[in-house]
């Protein structure tokens, strides 16, 4: 069983143990579920951001314990006055060292969208989502069927949320669903963990015209973004690079200067 299948069928057990614990009225009735969203689509392409995902993520399966005793409060305002379109946090426990309450604390402390990173394998985590204040889910092709993803995206539109669909191999682009917000192209490999930024590059020209695409894992450095502009990508979620640092926040604010200097 490799680390993928781990994780899934963990997160089954833990899915159904929320169910008994927390029931679907209860999620209705939270203080966020009534909030409008914010649009990733719109954030990446503001002319005053930079179309970097930043990420909150103490741990994870390849690397241990990265970040574990950050504030997520001050480190969430930090992301976003450093000029990030949107913040991803890892709401899983078990394997990334994340829960809901994390993505709360990010909420209270950005305007700008929140992805609430996990692994959804049951519309009852679509509507958990909405109700600790996510703005965008994300749906991973190598996990679900194509039924499942029309599923959940439909239901994700409803509650006003977005959705990115992350892709590794060519063999799950027959899963895109055509009302997915965004294309997200994995450049690890989550069977083996192994990272290669070609992945993105080969992609990138198999992706259906007209789609929003955004590069996920493995980007390093600024030269990096601009390669993957030029392969057309909208957006970089960039996760361990930024948690890596004592100050992520500050990491973040200089890569993104970093950036904006090149482009002038």
């Amino acid at each position: 069983m490799n680390i993928l299948e781990k994780i899934v069928l963990e997160k089954r057990k833990q899915v159904e143990e929320d169910k008994q614990m927390v029931p679907l009225h209860v999620l209705e009735r939270a203080i966020y579920f009534s909030r409008e969203c914010a649009s990733l689509k719109e954030y990446i392409f503001r002319n005053d951001k930079s179309g970097i995902i930043t990420e909150i993520k103490k741990k994870s399966p390849a690397l241990g314990a990265i970040n574990p005793e950050i504030n997520v409060e001050s480190l969430a305002a930090a992301y976003t006055l450093a000029g990030a379109s949107a913040i991803s946090v890892l709401t899983d426990n078990k394997f990334f060292g994340g829960c809901n309450a994390d993505l709360q604390v990010a909420r209270e402390n950005t305007s700008i969208p929140i992805l609430r990173k996990d692994f959804v394998i049951d519309e009852y985590q679509v509507v958990e989502a909405k109700s600790i204040g996510a703005d965008i889910i994300l749906l991973i092709a190598a996990i679900l069927t194509k039924e499942e993803i029309a599923q959940f995206t439909e239901l994700a539109h409803r509650l006003g949320m977005e959705v990115i669909l992350e892709v590794h191999a060519e063999k799950e682009l027959e899963k895109i669903y055509d009302k997915v917000d965004v294309i997200g192209i994995n450049n690890r490999n989550l069977e083996t963990m192994q990272i290669d930024i070609a992945t993105s590059k080969s992609m990138a020209k198999l992706i259906p015209a007209g789609c929003i695409k955004i590069s996920e894992s493995g980007i390093e450095n600024p030269e990096i973004v601009l390669e993957l502009k030029q392969s057309g990508y909208d957006g970089f979620l960039i996760g361990s690079h930024f948690m890596k640092h004592t100050d992520p926040g500050k990491a973040c604010a200089d890569f993104i200067q970093q950036i904006n200097k090149r482009k002038e």
